[in-house]
Parts: structure tokens; sequence; C-alpha cells
């Protein structure tokens, strides 16, 4: 069966939250998350790969998934349900033979060209982005802004992701411009109550669905 993500991805951060992966996860539970994707450009790869054991052991309990940024081999070491890759990390044809067919792979895009190439791939979804400026990467792509957003969507068939920026009062914007599923970090980990403020955010996102 084709996987499509959910309408709100959050992604974790401990930098802007102040937490552990494993404790955002329960609190993004909390507020009825169900896909995460624990992110981490600072820790070491054994640092990470014990907070992501520790978050996996979480997420298992509660029944939500779990993708791992950059690291496939982090993934598969914690049996994770997926990776999400950048245009600089493993390919994803070698992602998708060491993960097999059953695991969800995720591939960022900057342009429309590659969101097209991507369409090739062996990945599950798409991420476009930044669809705003965003504070979460030192060296950030070029803004796409929403008229990228809809040119992809119209052009691609595999579910869209869009990521940067991204807040309350925007999400239904992007939602609307054409990606399937918006996925969220510094406005979810960062106003305060992390589990209300993820609540907020799928029950906008369900308000667009209905």
């Amino acid at each position: 069966m084709p996987f499509f993500p959910p309408r709100l991805y959050p992604i974790t951060d401990t930098l802007i939250s102040g937490l552990s992966h494993a404790e955002q996860v329960e609190l993004l539970a909390a507020g009825g998350a169900t896909l995460i994707q624990l992110r981490d450009k600072r820790a070491s790869p054994r640092d990470f790969y014990e907070a992501a054991l520790e978050a996996m052991s979480v997420a298992r309990r509660l029944g939500v998934r779990i993708v791992i940024n950059d690291r496939v081999d982090i993934a598969i070491a914690v049996k994770a349900d997926g990776v999400h890759l950048g245009q600089t990390d493993l390919p994803p044809d070698r992602a998708r033979l060491l993960l097999g067919e059953s695991r969800i792979v995720g591939y960022s895009t900057h342009t429309l060209e590659q969101a097209l190439v991507a369409t090739f791939a062996p990945v599950d979804y798409i991420a476009i982005g930044p669809v705003f400026q965003t504070q979460t990467k030192e060296r950030p792509d070029e803004v796409v802004g929403l008229e990228t957003v809809s040119e992809v969507k119209r052009q691609v068939t595999k579910p869209l992701v869009a990521i940067g920026g991204i807040t309350l009062d925007s999400a239904r914007l992007v939602i609307e411009a054409g990606a399937d599923t918006v996925a969220v970090i510094s406005d979810l980990l960062s106003p305060g109550d992390i589990a209300e403020r993820t609540s907020r955010f799928l029950a906008l996102l369900a308000l667009k669905e209905n």
C-alpha cells in the first residue's frame, strides 16, 4: 500500500525545544502527532544513535512512527520506520536497497527541477522548501514560496511535504497552495506547550480537509 503522510509532520530539535528527542516525541504524540522526524545536526553519530534509541522506545509505546533525518545507518540501527534524505545524503536508491520496501524514504528538494527528478526515485514522499524564511538551518536554501509549491504539486504525483518557516498562521495557505503535508519545527517547539500547539495545528489542518 502506498505511504501517505499525515497533514502535520513535526520535526524534533533539541536546541529550539530544550528537550531530548524522546521528550519531544512524548509531547508531540500527546498533541496528536502520528509521524515524527528526528533531526539533529549537532550531535555526534553515537549521541544521536543513543537519543534516537530512547525516542524509539517512547514512540513504540505510543504507536507513533519515527523517521530519522539524514542517517540511514542510525535508522537501521534503531529500527526506525524510515529515513529522510537531503540532496547531499546517501542517494535514495541506495537507501531503499538498505532499508527495504516496507520502510519510509523521504527526499528533500529545493527547486522544481529537483522535485521532477525525485519523481523517478524510489521515495515515498517529496519535500519542497524552504517555503518561507527559516532559522533552523545555518545555511538555508533559497526560499521557494507558495508559487513553487503549487507548480511542484501540478507536476509530481507523489505526496508533497512543504517545509521551512511554516507557522500556525501560514499552514493553511501552504496546504491551499497544494502541499499534502506541512513539516514544522520552530512554531511547534518554541511557543511553550508543545502538546497544545500540536493539537492546534491538527485542528486547523482538519478544518482544511473538511
